[in-house]
């Protein structure tokens, strides 16, 4: 805990830990998009 967070204020540890948590969400919703987007190219083509 120390070695992540030791130079920060218990408010800034707490607003990191949801900057990641909102990073982790981000980066879900782009991969699902990007999955959705070649399967839409996909589609487009006619190879479905």
């Amino acid at each position: 805990w120390r070695k992540e967070f030791g130079g920060m204020g218990v408010e800034q540890a707490r607003e990191f830990k949801e900057l990641q948590k909102e990073n982790a969400r981000l980066k879900r919703a782009v991969a699902n998009l990007t999955l959705d987007k070649l399967i839409l190219e996909e589609a487009a083509k006619g190879n479905f």
